[in-house]
């Protein structure tokens, strides 16, 4: 069985998301990144956009409004100043 990443995404609310995940795409304010399990630690701010979650076959959206990404070796959590599951 392939590592997970442990992906947290939180809107100042309540937590929109969390749970082990195979790979995060997230819309950073210098562009898009892809985040897998064993990623090098990294911060970044986040533009408005489209977060995707990838798990096996399921794949699921949000829309966030800015915020912060934050890589550590725990996993990625994901601070956003809005976020919702895309419809």
């Amino acid at each position: 069985m392939a590592d997970k990443l442990h992906f947290s995404l939180v809107a100042p609310e309540r937590e929109v998301f969390a749970g082990e995940v195979d790979r995060v795409d997230a819309p950073g304010v210098e562009g898009d990144f892809g985040v897998l399990a064993g990623h090098a630690p990294f911060m970044t701010a986040l533009r408005e956009g489209k977060i995707t979650v990838v798990n096996g076959s399921t794949t699921r959206v949000f829309d966030v409004q800015g915020g912060f990404a934050d890589v550590t070796p725990a996993g990625l959590t994901i601070l956003a100043e809005h976020a919702v599951e895309a419809a």
